[in-house]
C-alpha cells in the first residue's frame, strides 16, 4: 500500500450538522484522494456523528478509517488516536465543525516540499462570528521560525506537520485539559521545527462558530484549567529558550493572551476561596517569570494586570476586568493623554494617588496606531503631490504636524518636505474603532524632485515615501501607500522629469508584497528604452520623413525629444518633435533635402540639447516597415536595415540619367492620359 502524502486526523464529538461540510471539504481536495487518508475517531458521541463517519468511509472506501471510542472529555485523546494510526508524511489536524478550502491541502504541501520546511500554517477565516488569528497571515512566509514572525500567536494545531517530526520528538497532546490543550503540542512542533512555512494567498482553513455555542471553548467554564494551562506553556518556554529576547518574545504572547483568557474567568469565579488560590497561583509565576525586559516588552494593559497581580490587589484586579469586559463589548478603547512627548492610556488607578502605580505602567507610545490612507498621488513636470489622512488612534484634541519623508534605501540620505493640514473627513475605515470625533488628520504636500536635493535632483537610488507624524510631541515615522483609495492606481509609472541640471528619469510604483510607496530615480527597476512600444516611418510631402512612435512613458518634456541621425563619419544632426507629447506617443518629422550623401542611422533621442551630460538614445529597429524610396532631381534617399538598425541612404543621382528617368515618367503618365481620353 503506497504512503500517502497527508494523513488528515479528525477528532469529532458531537459534531452534526458541521461533521457533513467538513468531510466534504476533505473529499474534495485538489490534491486528490489519492494522496489522502482520513482517520477520523469518533470520541464517544450522543448524536449521529458516528453514522455520518461510517456513512463517508462506505462512500469513499480505503479513503476513511473510522474509529469510535468512549469519551475522553477532551480533544487531546481523540487526536493521539489518530496519530497512533497515521502513515502519511505529514498530518493535518482538522476540527469536526470546521472546512477547508478546496487548494488548502495541496498549497500547504506545495509549500512544505518547495521549502523543506517541518510545519506550515495556512490562512485562517473565521465563520459565523468567530475570529481568527490574522496578524501571522499578512504575507506568504516560505521559511520562517517562531522568533521572527508572528506565527506563535497561532498556537491551535490546525496546520500541516511533518509526521517525521512529530514521530521522532514523540510529540502527544496531554490529556486532562479541556481547553488550550493544543499549546504544548504545537509549541513544541514550532520551537523543533526545522522551517515553518505560512501560506497567506490563499484562504485554507475556515473556523466556525457554532449556532448551538458548543465550540468547547465557549463551554468550558472556571479559571483553573486556563492557569494550569498557563502555568505549563511558561514551563516549556523557559526550559526550551534560554533568558533573553528569544524568551520574552514567546512570553508576551502567553501574558498578552493566556493571561488574560485566565482572568476573565477569574473574575466570573463566585467562589471567593477558589478566586484567592488562583490569584495565588498567578503571583508566584508572574515572580519567577516576568522580568523587567518582558515588562518593556508588552502592552499597557498587561503591565497593569501584572503589576496589580504582584502587588496583591486582587478586588482591584477583578473590577478592572469586569469594567473591561463592558469596555470592550461597547468597542471603546481608553482615552489617551499626551504629556512631554508620551502617550499614557487612562486605564484604571491612573495617578488615582491611592495605589501610586508609576506612570511607565501606563505608557502606550511605542504602542498607539497610525491610522493612514493614501487618498492622490500625481507627478506633474516635476512636482510630485500626495494627499490623505493621517493620525494616531484616540490621540485627538492636540495639535499635528505631519512631513513627508524621502529616504534612500540604501544609504539612508533623506529629504523632509512639510505638509499643510487639510480640513477633510476622516477615513470611512474610522467608524466603529472607537474614534469620538473627526481628527485633523488630512493633508496635502507637494515636493519638487528636481530641486529637493539643496536645489538639485536626487542622487540615483530608491526613495522610499514615509509620513512622519507629530502628535503634541508624540512622534511616528511610517511607510505609506498600502491604504489607499481605490481610485489610487498602482501600475508603475515612469517620468522623465526636466529639473535645472538638465532631465532624469523618476518612477512610481507601489513594493511587493507590501505594497508601499517608492520613487524610483535614475531606472534603477524601470528602464526608459523599455517603455518604447514601436516606431513607424512613413514619407510625407515636401519630402520630409514622418517618424510616429509609442511609449508607455506617464510623461516627458516636449522639448527633450527627438530623432537624432548619424553618418559614418560620426557626423549628427537632430531633428526635435513637434507638438506636445503624450503619455502614448509622439512624432518628429524630417527634411531629407538637407542630408549629406552617405548611410544615416537613426534613432530617437530624449534629451535637452545642450544641457544633458544623460541622454536616451533608443535604436529605431529595422523590423520597423521600411518606407519607399524617395528621388529628386540630384538625389536617392533609401531606408535599409543596417546592422538591425533602421537607417537612410543617401546617393546622388547623375543629372543626365535623372532628367531622362523624369522625362519618362512624364511620358508615361501623358500616355495613360490619352487612353484615357480615347476610351472616353
Amino acid at each position: 500500500m503506497p504512503t500517502p502524502d497527508i494523513s488528515v486526523i479528525i477528532g469529532a464529538y458531537n459534531a452534526m450538522p458541521y461533521l457533513t461540510e467538513t468531510l466534504t471539504s476533505v473529499v474534495g481536495q485538489s490534491i486528490g484522494r489519492d494522496r489522502l487518508e482520513v482517520i477520523a475517531v469518533n470520541d464517544g458521541s450522543t448524536d449521529g456523528t458516528g453514522k455520518e463517519l461510517e456513512r463517508f468511509a462506505e462512500l469513499y472506501p480505503g479513503l476513511f478509517q473510522v474509529f469510535h471510542q468512549e469519551n475522553s472529555g477532551g480533544p487531546s485523546a481523540p487526536r493521539n488516536a489518530g496519530l497512533d494510526q497515521a502513515r502519511g508524511r505529514y498530518v493535518f489536524f482538522l476540527d469536526a465543525d470546521d472546512y477547508l478550502g478546496e487548494e488548502a491541502l495541496e498549497r500547504m504541501f506545495q509549500m512544505a516540499e518547495a521549502n523543506g520546511t517541518d510545519v506550515v500554517l495556512g490562512k485562517m477565516v473565521g465563520v459565523n462570528g468567530r475570529g481568527a488569528p490574522a496578524s501571522m497571515f499578512a504575507r506568504n512566509q516560505p521559511r520562517t521560525d517562531v522568533f521572527n514572525s508572528r506565527v506563535y500567536w497561532a498556537l491551535n494545531p490546525l496546520k500541516l506537520i511533518r509526521r517525521e517530526l512529530v514521530e521522532r520528538h514523540k510529540l502527544r497532546f496531554p490529556v486532562g485539559y479541556k481547553v488550550c490543550e493544543d499549546q504544548l503540542f504545537t509549541a513544541l512542533a514550532y520551537l523543533r521545527a526545522d522551517g515553518i512555512s505560512v501560506v497567506a494567498d490563499y484562504e485554507c482553513l475556515f473556523i466556525v462558530k457554532r449556532d448551538d455555542g458548543q465550540n468547547i471553548t465557549v463551554t468550558t467554564r472556571g479559571a483553573e484549567q486556563r492557569i494550569r494551562t498557563l502555568g505549563m506553556m511558561v514551563d516549556v518556554v523557559e526550559e526550551n529558550v534560554p533568558a533573553g529576547p528569544d524568551r520574552d518574545r514567546l512570553m508576551n504572547r502567553h501574558l498578552t493572551i493566556d493571561l488574560h483568557h485566565a482572568l476573565i474567568h477569574l473574575a466570573e469565579e463566585s467562589d471567593r476561596q477558589v478566586q484567592e488560590l488562583g490569584f495565588h497561583e498567578l503571583r508566584e509565576l508572574l515572580t519567577r517569570c516576568y522580568p523587567g525586559s518582558l515588562r518593556d516588552r508588552v502592552n499597557a494593559i498587561t503591565r497593569l494586570r501584572c503589576e496589580l497581580i504582584l502587588r496583591g490587589h486582587l478586588d482591584e484586579l477583578v473590577a478592572m476586568e469586569r469594567l473591561g469586559l463592558g469596555i470592550r463589548s461597547a468597542g471603546k478603547h481608553p482615552d489617551i493623554l499626551v504629556e512631554s512627548g508620551r502617550a499614557y492610556a487612562r486605564l484604571p488607578h491612573f495617578r488615582d494617588g491611592v495605589l501610586d502605580i508609576p506612570d511607565h505602567v501606563y505608557d502606550v507610545t511605542r504602542d498607539l496606531s497610525v491610522r493612514h490612507r493614501l487618498d492622490s498621488v500625481s507627478l506633474e513636470d516635476s512636482r510630485l503631490t500626495l494627499t490623505g489622512h493621517a493620525f494616531l488612534q484616540d490621540v485627538l484634541a492636540v495639535p499635528y504636524s505631519t512631513e513627508l519623508v524621502l529616504r534612500e534605501r540604501n544609504s539612508g540620505v533623506e529629504y523632509r518636505v512639510p505638509a499643510e493640514a487639510v480640513a477633510t473627513p476622516p477615513p470611512d475605515d474610522t467608524a466603529g474603532s472607537g474614534q469620538q470625533a473627526a481628527p485633523p488628520g488630512g493633508f496635502t504636500v507637494t515636493v519638487d524632485l528636481a530641486s529637493v536635493a539643496d536645489g538639485g535632483r536626487p542622487r540615483k537610488g530608491l526613495w522610499d515615501v514615509l509620513l512622519a507624524l507629530d502628535a503634541a510631541g508624540v512622534c511616528k515615522e511610517f511607510r505609506i501607500g498600502h491604504q489607499r483609495l481605490p481610485a489610487v492606481s498602482t501600475k508603475p509609472e515612469v517620468h522623465v522629469v526636466a529639473g535645472a541640471d538638465g532631465i532624469f528619469a523618476a518612477a512610481l510604483y507601489y513594493t511587493q508584497p507590501y505594497g508601499n510607496l517608492t520613487v524610483d530615480v535614475g531606472e534603477n527597476k524601470h528602464r526608459v528604452p523599455r517603455r518604447l512600444l514601436k516606431t513607424e516611418v512613413t514619407w510625407m510631402p515636401a519630402d520630409e520623413l514622418h517618424v510616429r512612435g509609442d511609449w508607455t512613458l506617464a510623461a516627458f518634456p516636449a522639448s527633450a525629444l527627438g530623432v537624432r541621425l548619424e553618418n559614418q563619419d560620426g557626423e549628427s544632426v537632430e531633428f526635435l518633435g513637434s507638438g506636445v507629447p503624450t503619455a502614448t506617443g509622439f512624432a518628429v518629422s524630417i527634411p531629407v533635402t538637407g542630408l549629406a550623401h552617405g548611410t544615416w542611422r537613426m534613432a530617437v533621442r530624449l534629451a535637452v540639447s545642450g544641457r544633458d551630460t544623460r541622454a536616451w538614445s533608443i535604436e529605431v529597429p529595422a523590423t520597423t516597415p521600411l518606407p519607399p524610396v524617395h528621388r529628386d532631381l540630384t538625389r536617392c534617399v533609401k531606408p535599409e536595415a543596417h546592422g538591425g538598425q533602421l537607417a537612410l541612404r543617401v546617393d546622388r543621382l547623375r543629372l543626365r540619367g535623372a532628367l531622362r528617368r523624369r522625362l519618362a515618367a512624364v511620358a508615361r503618365r501623358s500616355a495613360k492620359r490619352l487612353s484615357g481620353d480615347h476610351n472616353r
